[in-house]
């Protein structure tokens, strides 16, 4: 993390040591720390620094002005505020004023550092999702079936998906959001979906609307899987899942993602099961 040069700003020396400490205790380099608005533009000026933590109470001024100043001398150096005050309000103006993340005292090094690497390591944090994350989906997806319904699923056939996607019947599709942002679908007949709720309930679904809670619980269980997976690999990834949506109908169409997606189609004891999942860069490391 040698390429890493950090710059403390706040006016609490016991702030400034307790964020140094942990700094050089995971590798990276701090040089420098300012109390004041003109410390912040000469030691920014000086140092040149990759990124910036800062505490938003400072005498004088606040984090938001220094913010301002930093960017004006190097728009690319990432700020990183630190403050016990936590609103949506200030959040909201930290946005705006071009932070790149938000952590509230108390914090653990884990969070910090946790923060830094989402921020300062993302081309490389990306190439290994876009390694690791279509293998855990599909293996999600296997276990998933697997402990639901005690039955298997054999992938027959996989491939980048471009364009429009007609649905056999039902779909799900569940965001992803985190240091990337990315979407899983799970495209399956009516029968299907049909053949999966009633081994999930042991019985004959008691019309549509369980058939469709049972498919979005079954398909949030494997997405937040996958995540819980990848997270563990990287917690600099932190994905979270969102609601899933429903899609139904005889002649639905999916339009396509703004990105690259993978498709593998499986064969189950209930029929054909299609998984479609994929990811972008452009989220940020906002919690």
């Amino acid at each position: 993390m040698e390429d890493i040069r950090i710059v403390i700003v706040d006016d609490s020396a016991f702030s400034v040591a307790f964020i140094r400490n942990i700094l050089e205790n995971n590798g990276f380099e701090v040089v420098g720390d300012a109390g004041n608005l003109d410390e912040v533009k000469a030691v920014v000026r000086e140092k040149r620094p990759t990124l910036v933590t800062m505490d938003m109470t400072l005498p004088g001024t606040d984090g938001l002005e220094c913010t301002r100043a930093i960017h004006e001398i190097d728009e690319n150096i990432k700020v990183i505020v630190i403050s016990s005050m936590m609103d949506e309000e200030i959040v909201n103006n930290a946005k705006k004023n071009k932070v790149s993340a938000y952590i509230q005292k108390p914090f653990d090094a884990d969070e910090l550092i946790m923060v830094i690497n989402r921020l300062t390591a993302t081309e490389e944090l990306f190439k290994f999702l876009q390694d690791e994350y279509f293998p855990v989906f599909k293996e999600a997806l296997i276990d998933g079936l697997n402990k639901m319904t005690k039955t298997l699923l054999t992938y027959k056939n996989e491939y980048t998906s471009v364009g429009e996607h007609e649905s056999a019947g039902i779909a799900v599709i569940i965001g992803v959001i985190g240091k990337f942002s990315g979407r899983m679908l799970l495209d399956l007949s009516k029968e299907t979906a049909h053949n999966i709720a009633t081994s999930v309930f042991r019985r004959e679904p008691n019309g549509n609307d369980e058939v469709v809670a049972a498919l979005a619980e079954f398909s949030n269980i494997i997405a937040g899987n996958a995540c819980s997976i990848l997270n563990k690999k990287n917690k600099a990834l932190g994905l979270r899942v969102s609601p899933p949506s429903i899609l139904s109908g005889d002649s639905v169409l999916i339009s396509p993602p703004n990105f690259t997606t993978k498709t593998a189609v499986g064969d189950s004891a209930f029929g054909e099961l299609l998984l479609n999942v994929g990811f972008t860069k452009g989220d940020s490391a906002w919690m």
